[in-house]
């Protein structure tokens, strides 16, 4: 491979050790058909100049890239739906190589239906087509909305047929490779606390403090704790104000950076509804819409009882008790964002929050979710457009009329946004279950993935939009 200049290879989770990981040897794909590039995501990090075959020789047959050593299937416990696991670790994906970004952040390749691992636990390690499709179209939607969130960097067809319980069988397999701020999971150290390893978890905290929380004072271990907990609180309020539902917030699958990663079961609210949940399995409505920020808190207490054996209880605690109050921070924070208004102090902020929720309740069915950000984006400065577009009807009455006076209160940030195409569609983009199935549909039918890519070039564009 002709290297880019900006490739900057930096495997550093190899250094931890044997202890922490095993190395592993891809599956031998019958097929690499290329499905999915994302370029914009390639060239972060040097990548974006690979010809096709050179994609896929790295990315689909898992040829090293220059400077990496090899696959290596991350070693993890975790909690399940509350209940401890230990026999968990990466059973159908492998950290695949790490470089810097054009942020110098330490990214990770981490596949997902790359083969089976000693983790693999009796599966195969397959993904299937249409779950690597739908984690494309999760993370693209959730980076639209500026949610952390890993980026899915290629998906390619690898022509075995799959069979599953939760879907027509058999079906079509895929792998998929992410792009991701960290894959060390609240888990990795939980498995290092549950050996009764002290040794292994103070490498492991210096590892993730050195290279994702450097302003951390070495040693600090109640200081990576707050680091962590700001990072978890800043995601799952931005969860909140995107109307995502992660479906499956296990200790394995949350991380030390606060970036959002491995979507299976995922659903965006089609209208307010506290109780959503997005996977079937969870019949108790443990991660359901409104419970997020409870199980995301519950999981920073198991990590801070895997740090124990380390650090000062009293200052682990206090770090855990800073979830809260920084929690409510950032939902402030991302619902401003979301509606495009500059900040008039905490109490107009948080007045702006509870009538939003407040008239999302109210109106239901009827509004949806997204569309309100989308007709009043910039506050005052898309009155005209809100009032006379296809939702006129429903903004009226006490609920909208005090949702009205919070944000007009508000200064419209950088109004020139709302020159883009995008904000002269009448609907905004969402990604509701109904499109994600006809996504699908198209491809399964069809082998039409114009609908797919279509989708992407719009949430793409979404995302130049509000980012301008």
């Amino acid at each position: 491979m002709p290297t880019s200049p900006t490739y900057r290879p930096e495997p550093r989770f190899f250094d931890l050790g044997e202890d922490y990981g095993d190395a592993v040897r891809p599956a031998d794909f019958p097929e690499t058909r290329l499905r999915f590039r994302n370029d914009p995501a390639a060239a972060t990090v040097g990548l974006d100049t690979l010809t096709d075959a050179e994609w896929i020789a790295h990315f689909g047959r898992f040829e090293p890239l220059p400077g990496q050593p090899g696959p290596i299937a991350m070693r993890y416990h975790g909690h399940q739906f509350r209940a401890y696991n230990p026999d968990l670790g990466d059973g159908r994906g492998f950290l695949a190589a790490q470089l810097r970004d054009d942020q110098d952040r330490l990214m990770d390749l981490g596949t997902k239906g790359s083969g089976q691992t000693p983790w693999s636990r009796g599966g195969d390690g397959r993904l299937t087509l249409k779950g690597g499709v739908r984690e494309v179209l999760a993370a693209a939607m959730l980076e639209a909305q500026g949610v952390p969130t890993s980026r899915a960097l290629s998906l390619i067809e690898t022509g075995e047929a799959l069979q599953r319980g939760d879907e027509p069988s058999p079906t079509r397999s895929a792998v998929l490779v992410r792009l991701s701020h960290s894959h060390v999971r609240f888990g990795t150290f939980q498995r290092t606390a549950y050996l009764e390893r002290s040794d292994l978890t103070a490498a492991l905290v210096e590892h993730a403090r050195a290279l994702y929380h450097p302003s951390v004072a070495a040693g600090d271990v109640p200081g990576l704790m707050a680091a962590i907990v700001a990072a978890s609180a800043r995601l799952t309020a931005r969860w909140v104000a995107a109307g995502f539902v992660h479906g499956v917030l296990n200790t394995d699958n949350l991380n030390v950076t606060g970036e959002s990663f491995d979507y299976g079961p995922w659903r965006f609210l089609p209208h307010y509804e506290p109780g959503f949940t997005a996977a079937y399995f969870d019949q108790f409505g443990l991660y359901a819409f409104a419970r997020q920020p409870e199980a995301v808190f519950w999981a920073l207490t198991q990590l801070g009882g895997a740090l124990k054996p380390i650090a000062d209880v009293g200052a682990l605690t206090e770090a855990l008790n800073g979830f809260g109050p920084r929690y409510i921070t950032e939902l402030r924070a991302a619902f401003l964002e979301r509606l495009g208004v500059k900040s008039l102090g905490e109490a107009a902020d948080q007045r702006l929050v509870d009538t939003t929720l407040a008239l999302l309740r109210e109106r239901g069915e009827a509004l949806r979710w997204e569309p309100l950000f989308h007709d009043w984006y910039c506050g005052f400065s898309s009155s005209e457009r809100a009032l006379r577009g296809p939702r006129a009807r429903l903004y009226q009455g006490d609920a909208f009329d005090a949702f009205r006076f919070a944000l007009f209160e508000h200064e419209p940030d950088r109004p020139e946004r709302l020159e883009h195409p995008v904000f002269a569609a009448a609907d905004p983009e969402e990604m509701l279950i109904d499109e994600v199935e006809a996504i699908w549909a198209a491809i399964d039918r069809d082998d039409d993935w114009g609908p797919f890519h279509a989708k992407l070039a719009r949430l793409a564009a979404v995302r130049g939009a509000r980012q301008a």
